[in-house]
């Protein structure tokens, strides 16, 4: 690159950090990976019929926000598997961007869903080295990211290797740098963590991101963990465990499952009862629609309240449905 270029590039990117961010191309990108998904009706140990599809908790938010009106892009690696191009013309097909979405040799991740009766899941992951899993900060594209209004990023992704880990961070600093608004859902998984030093490390990922973080997307109870004191007893365990994400974020959206989330802002604190769900077939991929939901309404200049009120509805909506992704808007 000639020094003109250079200098050329540095002034887009300061443009792009003063300016309008409602002027911006993107209302949302996300960085993680999708993998391909196979879910049976019966336990797998039974199961004689798969059906195919996909998901990834990031991309399954972008694809909520899309379909209610977003512009979205998301940040991965594909594979060049059987699988690679279909993955990509779905995206493509919910209006997702896919500019930094390049196939790279090597195989997608695949995972496995069978559902009890009362839509409790069972899952079989293959994921180790996919081209996703190596993401590194070299393919965080400062340009690219620069044209969003909000970036999500998510504990999964961070957990994925280190390289991931570190692409994440970098995205989330340039992001701030850039005036992108930065969200970030922990989604603790701790067999994932596993292999990459355990909750402690899992702890150390959380603090990193969440100094750059205008919202935190915890669930309870399972985000708990991250904290230094964990509140299991009693009916006010899920209100202390959003108290203790504020430590780390002013503005903090706790999701409770069936009994909605609790939103706190600097303005105070309220609890968004949660919404009927007609039919529970599959809770796959639920709090994932919830953050896509809830943060299309804050964007398009909804309070938070009434954000979590309608993200809690959509989200109940999904149950119905089986995968990570539903067939359509579901309300």
């Amino acid at each position: 690159m000639t020094v003109n270029a250079i200098i050329d590039t540095v002034a887009k990117l300061d443009h792009l950090a003063s300016d309008d961010v409602s002027n911006r191309r993107f209302d949302l990108l996300g960085i993680g990976e999708c993998m391909v998904e196979f879910y049976s009706e019966s336990p797998l140990r039974t199961a004689s019929i798969l059906r195919r599809s996909y998901g990834g908790d990031v991309l399954n938010a972008l694809v909520a926000c899309a379909r209610l009106g977003g512009q979205c892009g998301f940040i991965t690696k594909v594979g060049d598997d059987p699988f690679g191009d279909g993955l990509l013309k779905a995206w493509i097909q919910e209006g997702i961007d896919t500019e930094c979405a390049p196939q790279t040799a090597g195989d997608n991740g695949v995972y496995f869903i069978s559902t009890a009766e009362n839509g409790e899941r069972e899952f079989t992951y293959r994921r180790q080295g996919t081209p996703a899993s190596c993401l590194d900060v070299s393919d965080i594209d400062e340009a690219y990211l620069g044209q969003a209004r909000w970036l999500l990023l998510s504990g999964i992704t961070q957990a994925l290797s280190p390289s991931a880990r570190a692409a994440t961070l970098s995205a989330a600093q340039i992001a701030k740098r850039l005036g992108v608004r930065v969200v970030f859902d922990p989604n603790y998984r701790p067999r994932l963590w596993g292999s990459q030093g355990g909750v402690e490390a899992a702890r150390s990922a959380f603090r990193e991101i969440a100094r750059y973080a205008d919202w935190v997307l915890p669930s309870h109870p399972v985000d708990s963990a991250l904290l230094d004191s964990t509140f299991e007893v009693g009916d006010n365990a899920a209100f202390f465990t959003a108290h203790g994400f504020t430590a780390y974020c002013p503005n903090v959206a706790l999701k409770c499952g069936a009994d909605g989330c609790i939103v706190s802002i600097e303005t105070g604190v309220q609890i968004i009862p949660g919404a009927v769900a007609r039919t529970i077939i599959d809770t796959t991929g639920a709090g994932d629609l919830w953050n896509g939901c809830f943060l299309h309404q804050l964007m398009t200049g909804n309070s938070a309240n009434d954000a979590a009120v309608f993200a809690n509805k959509q989200a109940a909506g999904k149950l119905a449905h089986r995968g990570a992704i539903p067939p359509s808007r579901v309300g």
